[in-house]
């Protein structure tokens, strides 16, 4: 479940990269457009996409960090625990080797 959860927020955080692009896009798009209301709104979506990007790349970092404490805090395990860090791998190739043979 937790492989499932990190590639869960990296799509999140594609997805939003991806709409930031396309607003940024639409922005430049009716740059030529006059009028006080647009360019009001035009100010308030510049605003909301910046915040957006400085989430975004919060959200990246602490992604980073935790993938780096999990590879450190099994690369740990394995160097203090060898032999059962091979009995779980041998058991896990098992498990596969029979699911994939079922078929």
């Amino acid at each position: 479940m937790p492989n499932e959860s990190a590639v869960t927020r990296d799509k999140l955080v594609q997805d939003l990269k991806i709409v930031i692009s396309d607003a940024e896009e639409l922005l430049r798009a009716t740059a030529s457009q006059a009028g006080e209301k647009v360019s009001a709104a035009r100010e308030r979506v510049q605003d909301s996409l910046h915040r957006a990007k400085v989430k975004i790349a919060e959200a990246e970092d602490i992604l980073v960090d935790k993938g780096k404490q999990a590879a450190r805090a099994t690369d740990e395990y394995v160097h203090e625990h060898p032999w059962r860090a091979v009995g779980v791998a041998a058991g896990i190739g098992l498990i596969v080797g029979l699911l994939i043979g079922r078929r």
